[in-house]
């Protein structure tokens, strides 16, 4: 419903009326930078969404990312195309645009506001509260953890609306105001692994744009020529479609580039956050670090420590998220994705795993009959992504496993303990 919800405000705005059909698509190839949509997670076509009707979930941990925000570095490419296109605007007056470029004639400019939350992010974390609590109707909390980051309080504060209603009698505690030696929640980057480093999925896009971004800009230099646009103008051609649409809905540009465009921009997104917090990133660093959510999450739901509680509500980045899957193991490129050939058919895809307002829940529940003890699920972006770490244990209806089985899966992480020899020679503490 959320989806066609979406469609429907995308289908109701004048820039994209005449594209639609081309903004469905570009919905999910924008990478870590989409709109929030229903996942499709690789090989999980055929997983039963629903549980037993004999089973009930007893407990959840959530991590939530920020909803849709505002450009961050990306902003200056953004603002260098407005700056080309204003230098070109005699040009573009006597020029025959073609159908998709006939905006311009009108004059563009952008009305983007880097690193807030914008209004639609709202809109996506007051649903999600909403849903969260048709889902769990009979779990409650009375505090929700998040990163110090504004827009990811901010984001709390809005899916704490939808959850609660007016006035919740819930405190928002920030991961910066605990004594945990290091946050599951921000793990890295920071003191706590001073080798982590994003600088490597920067290189990483460099080495991929040099493979698509030169032909995208002779092809639009050939539709206006005098223009003279440059790569780094198509980057922020690409950025403005991918925030216009998380800022306004709409974005003219969404419609400008071919299906093979954006699939290739996609794919920079997709090795840009490979390479800054996944699986290629050097040293294995990213499964190390997300060893701390994966063994509080082990935490929790043994309750190893006698203070687990039914409801964990808490809010980060897609960092967050790609860390734990990396320690788990799931999404992973056999081989590992590389910038020199595109990956059609890969399984890490950020567009599923983290686009704005990504939901990872976790939940443990116990069955009547059909299981025995208790077992284990994960449902990232409202579809369930099997758990292959569990291997031969995990069901392969549900892509479940049992609580006991997942634990064993995970001895990796079980092993790890934080400035342990293994962390403080991976991190260079």
């Amino acid at each position: 419903m959320r989806m066609q919800a979406i469609l429907s405000l995308l289908a109701s705005t004048p820039y994209i009326r005449e594209y639609f059909n081309t903004t469905h698509d570009v919905l999910n190839h924008l990478g870590s930078i989409s709109p929030y949509h229903r996942a499709r997670h690789y090989d999980a076509s055929e997983i039963d969404s629903e549980l037993p009707i004999d089973c009930i979930v007893d407990q959840v941990m959530l991590m939530h990312r920020h909803g849709s925000r505002g450009p961050i570095g990306e902003h200056k490419y953004v603002e260098q195309l407005i700056q080309t296109l204003h230098d070109a605007s005699d040009i573009i007056q006597e020029a025959e645009l073609p159908h998709e470029l006939e905006f311009l004639r009108a004059g563009y400019n952008s009305s983007l506001t880097p690193h807030n939350l914008t209004i639609l992010g709202r809109k996506e974390l007051f649903d999600h509260g909403v849903e969260f609590a048709l889902n769990y109707p009979h779990l409650t909390t009375d505090v929700i953890l998040s990163s110090d980051s504004s827009r990811v309080v901010e984001s709390a504060r809005w899916f704490a609306l939808g959850f609660f209603g007016l006035d919740p009698d819930v405190r928002i505690v920030t991961v910066n105001s605990k004594d945990d030696p290091v946050s599951w929640i921000t793990p890295a980057p920071g003191p706590a692994c001073p080798k982590f480093n994003y600088s490597f999925g920067r290189q990483a896009t460099l080495m991929w744009s040099k493979h698509y971004l030169p032909v995208i800009t002779d092809r639009l230099n050939m539709l206006l020529p005098g223009v003279r646009f440059t790569e780094d103008d198509i980057h922020g051609a690409l950025f403005a479609c991918a925030y216009e649409l998380a800022s306004h809905g709409a974005s003219p540009w969404c419609g400008v580039f071919r299906p093979d465009e954006m699939a290739n921009f996609e794919y920079e997104r997709d090795i840009l956050m490979d390479a800054s917090c996944a699986y290629t990133l050097p040293e294995n660093m990213a499964p190390l670090v997300g060893t701390v959510f994966v063994n509080k999450l082990i935490e929790r739901f043994t309750n190893s420590k006698g203070d687990s509680r039914p409801l964990y509500l808490e809010f980060g980045h897609d960092v967050t998220i790609l860390l734990a899957l990396s320690a788990l193991g799931l999404a992973k490129d056999d081989p590992p994705l590389s910038p020199d050939e595109l990956r059609p058919g890969r399984k890490f895809r950020t567009s599923e795993l983290t686009p704005f307002a990504a939901s990872m829940v976790w939940e443990k529940f116990t069955c009547k009959s059909s299981y025995e003890g208790p077992q284990i699920r994960l449902i990232l972006n409202d579809a369930t992504m099997p758990l292959t770490i569990c291997g031969q244990g995990m069901d392969p209806t549900l892509g479940t496993c049992s609580l006991d089985t997942f634990v064993n899966a995970n001895h990796y992480s079980t092993n790890i303990r934080f400035r342990d020899k293994t962390w403080n020679a991976t991190c260079g503490v």
